[in-house]
């Protein structure tokens, strides 16, 4: 089901639309390709949404550095200096995160409005980035299809195609309380995550080329355990780059009895503890599990490539499952 949701400024038009299947229901906008919600039940059979939205469009203008449930591009993540070479030649982006750019820019893909169009269980959203588009090189035609399966699962699959070589890494950055959105904080909640190694990182974010063990360190979680707070880092996922989702972590919220298992052809996953949300939300209000590329891979060779060349198709999937556990 489609409608319009509401106007931007300019008098654009964003839409909703909402996808019902199995037990879940999830809201998509038009405008940043945004989750706005998702709606499933816990043990006793009592709906929440388990994503940090707003209620309006007016709260993601007044407040669009937390990306809440945004599909964030051309390059998600950090970039260091904002600037990177490719094929010898330096391209110079637009530093949002001090000198550094973050998730695409001041106006990254996550502030423009998306054709829609109806797929089976779901919709596929549209773009074309023009060439120079925050600095980014290339005519970028990019897709991204949200659907849910048979059991209830949110399925996004990005595709991309580009007319010049360029850089490319999608992600989505919904933050999950799987008590429900309006509860407070999500440190109590327990994570699994298959990742033996992350990238550490500098004081201001950036990895500093290293992939370090998790063993005998705060970012094992290899057996699952409470998350807290205190995290903005990626993790290395054992599994690689694979041409098809495979279970990669488990979120589960003790109170409540939901699960959140999360799949991905990606090599790594951002997890954010959200320790810098301001109001109206709280900082640890949610948790982001943000599959991707690793930040700064234009600039670190040593790290799984994110280049996109004429002739070449860039594809990532990731699927959000929902379940329950007894007590």
């Amino acid at each position: 089901m489609s409608e319009l949701f509401s106007t931007l400024p300019d008098g654009t038009g964003v839409h909703r639309w909402t996808l019902e299947r199995a037990g879940t229901r999830v809201e998509i906008l038009t405008y940043g390709g945004i989750v706005r919600s998702v709606e499933v039940p816990d043990r006793e059979g009592r709906r929440a949404d388990v994503v940090l939205g707003f209620t309006g469009l007016d709260g993601y203008l007044a407040h669009p550095e937390p990306y809440l449930g945004a599909l964030v591009g051309r390059y998600a993540n950090r970039i260091a200096g904002a600037r990177f070479r490719l094929d010898d030649r330096v391209y110079a982006l637009e530093p949002n995160n001090g000198p550094n750019s973050l998730h695409g820019g001041h106006r990254g893909f996550d502030k423009r409005v998306w054709d829609a169009e109806p797929v089976e269980h779901g919709v596929r959203l549209s773009r074309v980035s023009a060439h120079g588009e925050e600095g980014f090189p290339g005519r970028l035609k990019v897709s991204a299809t949200y659907t849910l399966d048979s059991s209830g699962a949110l399925r996004i699959a990005y595709e991309a195609v580009t007319d010049a070589p360029t850089v490319i890494n999608l992600t989505n950055h919904s933050y999950f309380n799987l008590a429900g959105h309006d509860t407070g904080n999500a440190g109590g909640h327990e994570l699994r995550l298959a990742a033996s190694r992350f990238t550490p990182v500098d004081a201001d974010l950036i990895p500093t080329g290293v992939l370090e063990h998790v063993s005998g360190s705060r970012f094992d979680f290899r057996e699952a355990r409470k998350v807290g707070s205190g995290y903005d880092h990626n993790f290395v996922l054992d599994k690689g780059v694979t041409d098809h989702p495979e279970e990669v972590a488990e979120l589960y919220d003790p109170a409540s009895g939901r699960t959140l298992t999360v799949a991905t052809t990606e090599p790594g996953l951002q997890l954010y503890t959200a320790d810098h949300l301001s109001a109206p939300f709280a900082p640890g209000d949610g948790i982001a599990l943000e599959t991707q590329h690793f930040p700064d891979s234009p600039n670190r060779p040593q790290f799984p490539r994110t280049e996109l060349r004429p002739g070449e198709v860039y594809r990532s999937e990731t699927v959000y499952g929902f379940g329950v556990r007894g007590r």
